[in-house]
């Protein structure tokens, strides 16, 4: 029996000990690239931006107590509305007057007797043919719409029709000025033409000239061009004041060109907007490291003249630090063919690899300032520090041979030099 329990306590213990699964063991660069994965997917998550990558502005208005304020430029907020209720409003106002119209005709008829005195017909109607209410709204149509088929016509023997005549036609004509208007303009707004403006994907900061610089490229697929184009930029970022204010979503001018007037384009061919990083730039002391870790936002903004229209149009667009591409630049999309020039918009978006350093553009000015040092303080500055001998100061009093002049000269500099080089040691 002690033998039978010494077995079964082993059992019993096996029997409840939980099971333990190992987890299987990554490799190192798995287990390092893992976090740094989910981290950086989770930063993209939580990116809000403030304009759209289509140009719509991500900004709704909440709250708006003074709603009367829409009312008194009803033009313009019916043109807002999407064509639904464009549409719908358009087919609901001019019902409205037809069946407002034709019950006044209706109304009048009814009051003088006409419609009691059908088949009398020494009886003067004040509209002809005008029999019951359907009737009545035919004839409103064909008043206000100036059809005029000839069946149903008014009478001299009615003067209030005459006065309602009147008011029908003037109003009639003031609704067809404004809902007509109204959905030509709807028609003919160039947010449409905004949908052929282009910008690349990324934006990209590379070297150019020697110099730091944040460039993005625009372009225009239409062979119609936009007249008078200019390019803004604005970055976008919270900031908190000295005070300890602090500014929300706050708007920084980003110069593209505006002192030299690059900011104005001859929009024939894809461009490439070019941002110097300098001390005046919002980027001067943001390196490579640092854009990764920063929440901000570029948003670039086209405007200009519809050559086939005449009206302004504009085209927005933005790249949040994740769409800045640190190190690369973009392909080339122009090329020269048999008499005429070809762009590839296969390759608008493309961008390669490029040398660039890593550091802000402070550090790379201050490293060249550094490089540049000790070849201004050179001996020859400490020379004439020094002063030159005094027989090259006087100058020679009679003319000698030049080729004798200058080896003395030189002799007497290699003079000076170990002079110097001794005085140093010591």
């Amino acid at each position: 029996m002690a033998g039978v329990n010494s077995i079964r306590k082993p059992m019993e213990q096996d029997v409840e000990s939980p099971v333990v699964m190992k987890k299987p063991k990554l490799p190192k660069q798995a287990r390092e690239d893992l976090p740094k994965k989910l981290a950086e997917k989770d930063r993209t998550k939580k990116i809000q931006r403030y304009v759209q990558k289509d140009g719509k502005c991500n900004v709704h208005h909440g709250n708006v107590r003074e709603t009367y304020r829409y009312l008194t430029d009803i033009f313009t907020t019916l043109v807002d509305l999407k064509w639904r209720f464009n549409l719908f409003i358009f087919v609901l106002v001019y019902t409205v007057t037809w069946l407002f119209f034709g019950f006044m005709w209706w109304l009048i008829a009814y009051l003088r007797g006409d419609l009691d005195h059908l088949a009398d017909n020494q009886w003067t109607p004040c509209v002809n043919n005008l029999n019951s209410f359907v009737s009545a709204f035919l004839f409103s149509i064909e008043t206000e719409t100036t059809i005029g088929y000839g069946y149903r016509v008014i009478t001299d023997k009615c003067p209030e029709g005459i006065l309602l005549l009147l008011v029908q036609s003037v109003l009639g004509s003031i609704v067809n000025a404004f809902m007509v208007g109204c959905m030509f303009v709807k028609i003919s707004q160039p947010k449409k033409r905004a949908e052929t403006l282009v910008f690349s994907t990324h934006a990209v900061i590379s070297m150019r000239d020697g110099r730091l610089c944040l460039m993005f490229r625009v372009g225009d697929l239409r062979n119609s061009h936009i007249v008078e184009a200019s390019i803004r930029a604005k970055l976008i970022k919270s900031k908190q004041t000295k005070e300890g204010e602090f500014i929300p979503l706050n708007q920084t001018d980003i110069n593209v060109g505006y002192n030299t007037g690059d900011d104005r384009l001859f929009l024939v061919s894809p461009l490439i907007i070019c941002h110097e990083i300098n001390q005046q730039s919002p980027f001067w002391e943001i390196s490579q490291a640092h854009l990764a870790k920063e929440d901000l936002e570029i948003v670039v903004i086209l405007e200009g003249m519809v050559e086939a229209t005449g009206m302004t149009c504009q085209a927005r667009s933005s790249y949040v630090s994740s769409e800045i591409k640190w190190g690369y630049r973009f392909t080339p999309v122009l090329t020269l063919e048999d008499g005429f020039y070809e762009v590839d918009y296969n390759s608008f978006h493309e961008i390669y690899e490029t040398d660039t350093p890593s550091c802000s553009a402070r550090e790379l000015a201050d490293m060249a300032s550094r490089a540049r040092l000790p070849l201004t303080w050179s001996l020859g500055s400490k020379l004439s520090q020094q002063g030159l001998p005094e027989s090259e100061q006087e100058g020679p009093e009679t003319k000698t041979n030049p080729d004798s002049e200058e080896k003395s000269q030189q002799s007497e500099r290699n003079g000076d030099i170990a002079n110097l080089e001794s005085e140093s040691k010591v």
